[in-house]
């Protein structure tokens, strides 16, 4: 690190301090801490969301599986596309979701079915949550360290104080303070401009590598892997134990199945503008996903070739003897990728990377940390308060709460010893609350006959299987289940027992227009029609069976078939190039053929989307502050629910 790319990330963090400044005025109520009052549009949704999710720990996370894994799981990634794209299409769940006007998914719990279960869910979506989170700053902390070349521990005043312990807690005081001036506003502000410059920097990357790597040598290299571990030809990955086919096979499954289960970023899913906005978010999101993954292959392919070429055998011993000081094999296996990302980025380019990294680590853990912190206060903590709080007090509580997230992370980290992946830990951390919400959420917002008792079953099914499951990995690493597997088991009894005990205890249907605001009980700033009704009847059909709706305007259309072309497009060379692999067999040079023109076509369409969102966005930015400056707050919208029988009064009110 030069002082050219200090000087980078110094410019960097002095923009987002100076941003986020700015917001703290905005934020004058509980709703604008929690739900930027709602007034998020669609690309500031799509570019903030994105960030907030791609934190620093993913983005290793994924070096990680494409280190392992190489083009060959890209391949099988390639399955999720329909997947997203329906999901975001048909507006499943979030829409609905929105449609209550619930903050957290736990107040929707006791709007659909009791306050015993909110409070229940919370503190269930809170614990998993935590865990989930604790080895953020552990991860983050070391990448800086090693990627900046730290010493172990500095002196002041005589005392030895441990580096580790020292950057994540300037990581997190930074990402805290971001969270505690602006809540939410803050929040999606400041991720939206990084998730621009996280953008940028992929593109400046991966243009990098392939100038840097010839894909002569790159083939070369990646066709040395084992001939059934094969980085190259997904269907000889037979003895690829984590990230083979079934990985993804059950990502597929879990994704559908946790939408909104996950309340990491809970506080994007009520900060859109209507429903139909954060349907169109959604859908934004899923255009450039495949073509956001690039530099998650791109970095790790490039280190493989430094660390298994001969031509690259200095840099290779460089990386390994820097590797060989940590006693830990499996930070070893985190470090790897941005160790060797030292041997060959230039200058500049090494400050963009640290700058990129740091915007990851900020946009996600001051998400998480509002998300779990306003967790705690608005679905363990308010369902108990007996008198409504002023929106002083109110937010003192949640800013509290936030503080103490961060204290526990930071010692959570500082003691914990990790044991498996990054991927693993999420899955079956998160499946504590994941393995047994989404059948909670799905069941509650499209089922008449879910009943808070299985509701109850489902969750503590889920938890209990999933923390054993925790239990027995860390006691043997080698247990023949990964997290994944353990998580998605627990799930599946979740789901057999919401089911079950719904039936049995059902006695009457519930009013599901009443808790969504259709028909007769409908809020007009909820469902404002945007475009004329459609006068052909089997034109109306077709668009209703899309789930389009009158709320679609005729760019909105241009954006939703957009998104489905492109989909079915590569669905349908995935589904081509399984067929013909089965049939007959592919050499791995027709493969690295294809991967080529794979990588160029999503690097222009990178390139096409950084230009297209960041443009929409800054329409957003500046809408969202016109209408803050302007909206009148309403003390009572704080995500109590006084009596959700006679909710829409309370709203309209």
């Amino acid at each position: 690190m030069s002082w050219i790319d200090w000087g980078i990330v110094l410019i960097f963090l002095v923009a987002m301090v100076s941003l986020a400044l700015s917001c703290k005025k905005y934020t004058k109520s509980v709703a604008d801490f929690l739900a930027a009052n709602r007034c998020a549009g669609r690309y500031l949704l799509a570019v903030s969301g994105d960030a907030s999710s791609l934190g620093a720990i993913s983005v290793l996370a994924w070096y990680e599986l494409y280190y392992n894994g190489g083009l060959s799981a890209a391949w099988w990634a390639i399955m999720l596309l329909p997947l997203n794209v329906v999901i975001a299409l048909s507006g499943w769940v979030l829409y609905r979701y929105r449609q209550t006007r619930a903050m957290t998914v736990a107040q929707f719990f006791e709007i659909r079915y009791s306050k015993k279960l909110r409070v229940f869910a919370g503190i269930l979506a809170y614990l998993s949550g935590i865990l989930n989170f604790g080895i953020f700053p552990a991860v983050g902390a070391n990448f800086f360290i090693y990627f900046c070349s730290l010493p172990p521990s500095v002196s002041f005043l005589g005392l030895h104080i441990s580096t580790f312990a020292l950057v994540m807690a300037i990581l997190l005081i930074i990402s805290l303070f971001f969270t505690y001036v602006g809540g939410q506003i803050a929040v999606a502000a400041t991720d939206f401009f990084e998730g621009l410059f996280t953008v940028v920097v992929f593109i400046l990357m991966i243009g990098y590598i392939l100038y840097r790597f010839s894909w002569d040598e790159i083939g070369q290299t990646l066709m040395t892997a084992p001939a059934d571990a094969s980085l190259v030809n997904p269907f000889h990955t037979s003895q690829m134990k984590d990230f083979g086919f079934w990985f993804f096979g059950i990502t597929v499954i879990t994704t559908f199945y946790s939408v909104l289960s996950w309340q990491g970023s809970q506080g994007y899913y009520c900060s859109a503008l209507n429903p139909h906005e954060a349907r169109m978010g959604r859908i934004l999101s899923t255009w450039r996903i495949m073509a956001k993954s690039l530099v998650f292959i791109m970095v790790p392919i490039a280190i493989y070739v430094i660390m298994h070429n001969s031509n690259y055998s200095s840099m290779a011993a460089s990386v390994s003897e820097e590797l060989s000081r940590i006693d830990n094999p499996t930070i070893q296996t985190q470090m790897l990728v941005p160790i060797g990302s030292k041997a060959f980025l230039p200058k500049g380019l090494l400050g963009m990377m640290c700058a990129m990294m740091l915007a990851a680590f900020i946009s996600n853990l001051d998400t998480y940390l509002h998300s779990w912190g306003s967790i705690f206060i608005q679905d363990v903590v308010m369902p108990f308060n007996k008198k409504q709080l002023s929106p002083q007090t109110h937010l003192k509580f949640l800013r509290a709460s936030v503080t103490g997230v961060a204290i526990f992370v930071f010692f959570f980290s500082l003691f914990f010893p990790q044991k498996q992946y990054i991927l693993m830990w999420f899955y079956i951390t998160g499946a504590i609350y994941l393995a047994g919400s989404g059948s909670v959420i799905i069941g509650g917002l499209y089922w008449k006959k879910a009943t808070a008792q299985g509701a109850w079953c489902a969750l503590i099914t889920g938890a209990v299987l999933s923390i054993v499951g925790i239990i027995i990995r860390q006691l043997n690493p080698g247990f023949f289940m990964n997290g994944q597997q353990l998580g998605f088991a627990a799930m599946l009894c979740a789901i057999v027992i919401f089911i079950i005990v719904s039936l049995l205890t059902c006695k009457e249907d519930f009013n599901l227009d009443k808790m969504l605001h259709r028909g007769k009980y409908a809020i007009a700033d909820d469902n404002r029609v945007e475009t004329q009704a459609i006068s052909i009847d089997l034109k109306e059909w077709f668009y209703q069976r899309l789930g389009i709706t009158k709320e679609f305007t005729p760019r909105d259309k241009w954006v939703y078939f957009g998104s489905i072309t492109w989909t079915i497009s590569w669905f349908g060379v995935f589904v081509t190039g399984t067929v013909c692999n089965l049939l007959y067999e592919v050499s791995d040079r027709s493969w690295l053929n294809f991967w080529f023109v794979y990588i160029i076509v999503n690097f222009v369409v990178l390139i096409l989307f950084a230009v297209w969102y960041g443009i929409g966005g800054f329409f957003d930015i500046k809408r969202m502050f016109k209408k803050l400056r302007s909206t009148e707050r309403n003390d009572m919208d704080n995500g109590t629910v006084i009596n959700h029988h006679n909710l829409e009064e309370k709203v309209k009110t």
